[in-house]
C-alpha cells in the first residue's frame, strides 16, 4: 500500500498526541491494582507490564500484516468484501520513511492493544496466573484484535454502506470495537473459565464484599487515563481520511464530555440507591463515559456526547451490581459493564446520533451500527469460550488455592508489594 501523504504539521501533531497515549494504559493499570486485594498489588501491576509488552510484540509480529496493507477479497452476492488485510509480517518498518498514515495507524493500534490485554487482566485479579495472562494475550493482540480492527476500519463491515446500502457502513471512531467490545467479552470468557474469588459467593449465594484494597490508585488512574484517552481520540480523529485539524479539538471536548456527564450520573445513581456516593463505582462510571467516546468522539456533538455518557454513567453501576448479586460473577475491575457494555452503547449510539451526509439514510446507519455489534458478538464469544477452554488445559488460568489464600504477590513473585504493613487475614470460608 502505498502511504497517504499528510502534512508535516498534521503529522508532527498526531504523533505528539500518540505519545500521550501510554498514560490511558498505566492508567488503567492503577485501577486494576487499586481494586484489587492487597496481596496481589505488585503482580498485577508487574503483570500490567508484561502483558503490554506481550500485545505490542504480538500484534507488531504478525497481526498488523492482518489489521492493515491491501486486504483479502472474497466476492459475494455480486460484491468484493474485504475480509483480511496481508500487509508486511513485522510491520515495523511499514511505511515509516514516508510522513504517512501507516505508521502513525500502527502506533495508534500499538496503544490500543496494549488497552486491550489489561481489561481482562483486571476481571482475573487476585487468581489469573500471569503466564496464563500472557498467552491468552498472545491470542487476542496477535490475531482477533487485527481481524476486528480491520473488518471495522476498512474491511467488509465498513463496507456495509457502499456494498449493501446501508448508509456510511459501520462507523467506529476509535477502535471501539476492536479494542473495549473484544476486552468486555474477554473479561467474561476469563471470569468464567478461571471462576469466582474464593469467598466470594458463599454456599448460601450471597455474594460477599471483596472492596478494592486502594481507591486512591483508582481515582489516580482515572485521571491519567483521561489525559491518555485525549491523545488517542484526537490523534484518531486526525487519521480519518479527509480529517481537518477542527475535528480533533471536537475529538477532545466530546471525550471530556462523555466522561464528565457519566461520571455524575454514576455519583447520583449510587448515592440514591447506597445513601452515599460509591468511590470504585463513580470511577468505573468515568472509564464507560471515555469508553463511549472511543466510539463516538469524532462522529456525534457535544450534546449528544452528554446524552451517551450519561446513560453509560447511569447503567454501570446497575449492571455491575446486577452481574455480581444477580448472575454471581466476580468481576472485580467491573470490565464487562465498563468497557464491553459502554462500548457496545456507544456504537449504537454511533447510529442514532452521528452526523451523517445530507443524503444519507439515519435508519440504514443504525442498522449497520446493529449488524456490527450482532456479528461481533456471534463470533467473539464462542470463539473466545473455545480457545481459552483449550489454553486452561495447557497452561492453567488460575492459580492453585494456597496460592490465592497467600496472594498473588507470594505466589508468583515471592514477596509482597506492602511488606511493612500485616495485610494477610483470611477472608475464605472452609
Amino acid at each position: 500500500m502505498t502511504p497517504v501523504a499528510l502534512s508535516e504539521s498534521t503529522w508532527i501533531l498526531v504523533f505528539a498526541l500518540l505519545l500521550l497515549a501510554p498514560l490511558a494504559v498505566f492508567g488503567l493499570a492503577l485501577m486494576n491494582t487499586g481494586l484489587g486485594r492487597s496481596r496481589s498489588a505488585a503482580q498485577s501491576l508487574l503483570g500490567s507490564l508484561l502483558l503490554v509488552a506481550v500485545a505490542v510484540l504480538a500484534f507488531v509480529a504478525f497481526g498488523a500484516s492482518l489489521a492493515g496493507g491491501p486486504g483479502g477479497h472474497i466476492s459475494l452476492g455480486g460484491q468484493s468484501w474485504d475480509v483480511i488485510g496481508h500487509g508486511p509480517v513485522f510491520s515495523i518498518s511499514y511505511g515509516l520513511n514516508a510522513l504517512g498514515r501507516a505508521p502513525l495507524i500502527t502506533l495508534l493500534q500499538l496503544w490500543s492493544v496494549a488497552i486491550l490485554a489489561l481489561i481482562p487482566w483486571g476481571s482475573g485479579s487476585d487468581r489469573w496466573r500471569t503466564v496464563a495472562a500472557m498467552a491468552a494475550t498472545v491470542f487476542g493482540a496477535g490475531l482477533v484484535f487485527p481481524l476486528i480492527a480491520h473488518w471495522t476500519g476498512s474491511g467488509w463491515l465498513a463496507q456495509l454502506g457502499t456494498n449493501f446500502g446501508l448508509s456510511q457502513g459501520f462507523a467506529d471512531s476509535s477502535n471501539a470495537a476492536a479494542t473495549h467490545v473484544l476486552g468486555g467479552v474477554t473479561a467474561l470468557v476469563v471470569i468464567w473459565v478461571a471462576g469466582p474469588r474464593k469467598g466470594k459467593f458463599p454456599k448460601q449465594g450471597v455474594s460477599t464484599a471483596i472492596p478494592g484494597h486502594q481507591s486512591v490508585y483508582v481515582l489516580l488512574g482515572c485521571g491519567l487515563a483521561l489525559v491518555g484517552w485525549l491523545g488517542i481520540n484526537s490523534a484518531a480523529a486526525l487519521l480519518a481520511p479527509g480529517a481537518a485539524l477542527p475535528v480533533a479539538v471536537g475529538a477532545a471536548v466530546n471525550t471530556v464530555l462523555a466522561a464528565s456527564a457519566a461520571v455524575l450520573a454514576t455519583f447520583f445513581i449510587t448515592r440514591a440507591r447506597f445513601g452515599k456516593p460509591d468511590a470504585s463505582l463513580c470511577a468505573n462510571g468515568w472509564i464507560a463515559g471515555l469508553v463511549t467516546s472511543s466510539a463516538t468522539a469524532a462522529l456525534v456533538g457535544p450534546g449528544a456526547a452528554i446524552f451517551i455518557g450519561c446513560v453509560a454513567g447511569v447503567i454501570t453501576p446497575l449492571l455491575v451490581e446486577l452481574l455480581e448479586l444477580g448472575l454471581s460473577i466476580d468481576d472485580p475491575s467491573g470490565a464487562i459493564a465498563v468497557h464491553g457494555v459502554a462500548g457496545i452503547w456507544g456504537l449504537l449510539a454511533t447510529g442514532f446520533f452521528a452526523r451523517l451526509a445530507p443524503t444519507a439514510d439515519r435508519g440504514a446507519q443504525i442498522l449497520a451500527q446493529l449488524v456490527g455489534v450482532v456479528v461481533l458478538l456471534g463470533l467473539l464469544f464462542p470463539l473466545l469460550y473455545v480457545v481459552f477452554l483449550g489454553l486452561n488445559k495447557v497452561i492453567r488460568f488460575r492459580t492453585d488455592s494456597e496460592g490465592e489464600r497467600m496472594g498473588m504477590d507470594l505466589a508468583e513473585l515471592g514477596g509482597s508489594a506492602y511488606p511493612e504493613f500485616v495485610i494477610h487475614r483470611d477472608e475464605f470460608h472452609r
